[in-house]
């Protein structure tokens, strides 16, 4: 996945979020995860350092309130955000086209691992209904369906690692999962479930 803010987008980034208000350096971050839909949360060592450029070039200015200092926009800063209004606009429509683009990879990894599950069960259906055909040796059906069993074990566990790591991995990255995901996820477990009820009852 390409990083969401190319260089020097950042900056100009934070200097139009201080355009809507004066803000301190945690409200940035949070404001930053917020508007790119959790797909980005900067560190600290990210953010200051910007700010103190901007505030080097006069296009910001700081105040301590308390433990907190607030970041305000200057004339020159509001002045140098209206010349690049266009770049700002490219910027916030490449946020919305990346927070897209990792929402659709989840849910394409998901996906994927729905339908290989469903297609396990559906061979060890397959298998298990074969074995049932063989009423001449009862032994060897039910260790055929004994089998199969462990191989629905090994599907199960294996799909549960999988998106658990998928998960985890896009947490980590994102700090944020879209709850639509998890619901679409347990949806297709159910059904799942249902479909393999079915099978069993014949």
């Amino acid at each position: 996945m390409p990083p969401v803010f190319s260089h020097g987008d950042l900056r100009l980034y934070l200097l139009s979020l201080l355009d809507e208000s004066p803000r301190h350096g945690y409200d940035l971050m949070q404001a930053l995860s917020d508007r790119t839909g959790g797909t980005y949360s900067p560190s600290a060592g990210t953010i200051y350092p910007r700010l103190s450029k901007l505030e080097d070039e006069g296009l910001v200015t700081k105040t301590v309130d308390g433990r907190k200092t607030v970041y305000e926009i200057t004339a020159a800063g509001r002045e140098h955000l209206d010349a690049r209004r266009g770049d700002l606009d490219g910027i916030e429509a490449g946020l919305a086209d990346t927070v897209r683009l990792i929402a659709d990879e989840v849910r394409g990894n998901v996906r994927a691992a729905m339908r290989s599950l469903q297609a396990d069960l559906a061979a060890a259906r397959d298998a298990g209904r074969s074995a049932a055909a063989s009423p001449t040796e009862p032994e060897n059906a039910r260790t055929a369906a004994r089998t199969q069993v462990q191989r629905a074990d090994t599907a199960i566990d294996e799909f549960r690692s999988n998106v658990r790591a998928d998960l985890r991995t896009h947490v980590a990255r994102t700090g944020a999962l879209d709850p639509s995901i998890i619901e679409e996820l347990v949806m297709a477990l159910d059904a799942a479930q249902a479909q393999v009820r079915r099978a069993l009852r014949g």
